[in-house]
């Protein structure tokens, strides 16, 4: 399939599935009062994206998500594909911590706000890190979040440094942090390519790490970035 082929086909998908199950996602995200039929609806979109794109899952550690545990989910990201592989895998619900810029995109940043994710304001410091707090304390119980510590894709597939962020909301919620390594996706599709290359992404989900405040923050971070790096 050529290259400008590729890219036409999975814009095309994305948009087509937006203006599909946009409608159904915001209606059941307003009535419900958890979100997770909303988060189901976002499951639809991902398997069908993965599945043009002739994406084949592969999921490894999943005994280790214990059912009903709240987690700050950290995971590498190298691909626009990151998203609905997480969303497939994990089988947990939780909400997404994103860049406030996606709130601006139409009906998608709709969507992924009455779904009760989280919008941050990298611009804010300390001022967003309480924002995000508060939000997660209104979240359900069972119900985690997501963020993608490096705080951007990594443009090789290499990992880039870590951002505190998600480590101090842990911290302080006394929440475990549950590591997660994407495996394949730079390849599939890498930052700042609009084509698409069918094969395998396989995300592995290690043993949830206490964020105590006995240990350092800069030592959780390492330990951390050195776990999900080791499957790489």
């Amino acid at each position: 399939m050529p290259r400008l082929f590729k890219a036409i086909w999975i814009i095309s998908w994305a948009i087509l599935l937006t203006l599909i199950l946009f409608l159904p996602i915001v209606t059941v995200a307003l009535l419900g009062r958890r979100g997770d039929a909303a988060f189901h609806g976002t499951q639809v979109y991902a398997w069908i994206i993965l599945r043009v794109c002739g994406i084949r899952l592969k999921v490894r550690g999943l005994e280790n998500i214990r059912p009903g545990e709240r987690y700050v989910i950290l995971s590498n990201h190298a691909s626009y594909l990151d998203p609905p592989a997480l969303v497939l895998a994990l089988g947990i619900q939780y909400r997404w911590v994103i860049k406030k810029e996606l709130r601006r995109i139409p009906l998608f940043g709709l969507a992924l706000e009455t779904s009760r994710n989280l919008f941050i304001d990298r611009s804010k410091g300390s001022n967003a890190l309480e924002s995000i707090r508060r939000g997660v304390d209104q979240l359900p119980d069972g119900t985690g979040i997501l963020l993608f510590p490096e705080g951007t894709r990594s443009g090789d597939g290499h990992l880039l440094p870590f951002k505190r962020g998600g480590f101090v909301i842990a911290r302080d919620g006394g929440l475990p942090i549950l590591p997660v390594t994407i495996r394949g996706s730079h390849d599939r599709l890498p930052k700042g390519q609009a084509w698409f290359t069918a094969g395998d992404i396989e995300v592995v989900v290690h043993p949830p790490v206490r964020a105590t405040g006995t240990i350092p923050l800069e030592t959780l971070m390492a330990d951390v970035r050195a776990t999900i790096k080791s499957a790489l």
